[in-house]
């Protein structure tokens, strides 16, 4: 007699644990569950760095930052573009020289995050306040674990776990808000050019000599030991010079005059 009643005890625990593996296997079917997003306002934070680029190297720069430290931007994407004097360039178009400034401007939008879960079922079994078991409307058994503070809708009235009896026709309403963030962020970059060197007007020379005046020319070498040094003449001026050949001309005519009449005088006397 013992022996038949252990077979029967075995075979109602398998028919149990054949039960709550069909329950499991349906839960998700039968509980309806919704979810929605409610949004908060939104708001923005902006971030401006700048530096001047010292060095491009494949998809890396090397940046000199306004704070004067040295920063290593490693990876660049080849999407990633920078705005500079109007051009939209690439990491590989950048040059050494040029001034970029990234503005990184953060936004975030508070969400409260809402799931609605709800099961109607009549009621096959109750342990209150842990659990119940409902038969659903396509007929099979689900358990279900009973939150704190859990109220059931029979018959238009709510009721807690001690008021659910067996046969009752319950819907049971979850629900479950989870505050949330979103953040995104948005990168700019804009730069400019190196600044050319200012250009020197046309009738600028090229070289303009600064500083003590030049040295005047060496002296002529000294002459020989035994020689005598001669100073070279002067160079006259070339209107005194017309005046002396004029003088020594007159002087000239005057002298042969003078012997030509004296040599006029003693002929005659002879």
């Amino acid at each position: 007699m013992k022996s038949s009643n252990s077979w029967m005890i075995s075979a109602f625990v398998l028919a149990m644990g054949v039960v709550c593996i069909v329950f499991a296997l349906s839960a998700g079917a039968q509980v309806e569950t919704k979810t929605s997003v409610r949004e908060g306002q939104s708001s923005q934070a902006a971030r401006v760095e700048g530096g001047e680029i010292l060095a491009v190297e494949g998809n890396d720069l090397l940046v000199k930052m306004e704070d004067g430290s040295i920063r290593h931007f490693e990876n660049i994407p080849e999407s990633a573009k920078a705005t500079i004097d109007g051009r939209q360039l690439g990491v590989h178009d950048l040059k050494p020289g040029m001034k970029l400034q990234r503005t990184i401007t953060t936004t975030t939008t508070p969400q409260i995050v809402t799931t609605v879960q709800t099961v109607t079922g009549k009621v096959w079994h109750i342990t209150p306040p842990l659990s119940v078991i409902l038969t659903l409307e396509n007929g099979t058994n689900q358990s279900f674990k009973i939150p704190k503070d859990q109220k059931f809708s029979v018959n238009g009235q709510m009721v807690d776990a001690f008021g659910l009896k067996k046969g009752m026709v319950v819907t049971a309403t979850k629900i479950v808000e989870v505050p949330a963030s979103v953040i995104s962020q948005q990168k700019s970059v804009r730069g400019t050019m190196p600044t050319p060197p200012p250009a020197l007007p046309v009738d600028t020379p090229l070289l303009i000599a600064e500083g003590e005046p030049a040295a005047a020319p060496a002296a002529k070498e000294a002459p020989a030991a035994g020689s005598e040094a001669t100073d070279a003449p002067a160079k006259p001026n070339s209107t005194t010079g017309g005046y002396l050949r004029f003088l020594g001309l007159g002087i000239l005519l005057v002298i042969i005059v003078l012997v030509a009449a004296r040599f006029a005088r003693r002929k005659s006397r002879t």
